[in-house]
């Protein structure tokens, strides 16, 4: 877990490796506000070379509870060894656990195919959606999600309250259909007993 000493080392390797930068004083409100969501690697020699910066959602009123990743970066000189995939399993798992998220939501570049590989084929992220003009630079960005087992658990509820509800409905429509052709049946019967009470009547 990152200490707040780590905090000028982060936003070093974010300068070194990404496009999009932040001010010290947004390391530090993560830090304060979600702490265990932070994670940095480091070489033998106690060097940062890695760090992924995450948040819980704050606006809980529209959507369960979920997390983002706002920051991953690893320097080149250290890529290829599983240490994104290990900071992200790590801040996802907190997540998960401490803060109790259904999911966890990322945006990245639509031009960044090593990323969008680690997040779609390593870490199991599907495309949610995609935003047009995200980066300063007008690039569109893919919205991405991983589900946790609270998320699947609560997808599962909901798809069987659909079903029972499904299920209700057709068999109130086949009860309705069951009570036209008996209403019918009984039209029919009265018509051919009234046509054999006229019979005889002419007889």
């Amino acid at each position: 877990m990152a200490n707040v000493n780590d905090l000028m080392s982060m936003q070093m390797t974010n300068l070194w490796c990404l496009p999009e930068n932040y001010q010290m004083k947004y390391y530090f409100y993560h830090f304060l506000s979600w702490p265990q969501l932070l994670w940095v690697a480091e070489d033998h020699n106690g060097k940062i070379v890695g760090y992924v910066l995450a948040k819980m959602e704050e606006d809980t009123t529209k959507e369960p509870p979920h997390g983002h990743i706002t920051s991953l970066s690893v320097l080149r000189t250290h890529r290829k060894r599983g240490i994104a995939t290990a900071l992200m399993k790590r801040s996802q798992l907190e997540m998960e656990t401490v803060f109790g998220a259904h999911y966890v939501s990322l945006h990245v570049r639509r031009s960044n195919r090593a990323a969008f590989r680690l997040y779609s084929q390593t870490l199991r992220y599907e495309i949610n959606g995609v935003e047009k003009g995200y980066y300063a630079d007008g690039e569109d960005a893919y919205d991405m999600r991983c589900t946790f087992a609270a998320g699947r658990e609560e997808h599962k509820v909901d798809d069987d309250k659909a079903k029972v509800k499904r299920d209700k409905e057709e068999k109130e429509e086949e009860v309705k259909e069951e009570d036209e052709s008996q209403s019918m049946d009984h039209e029919d019967t009265a018509k051919q007993i009234t046509q054999d009470m006229k019979q005889v009547q002419v007889s």
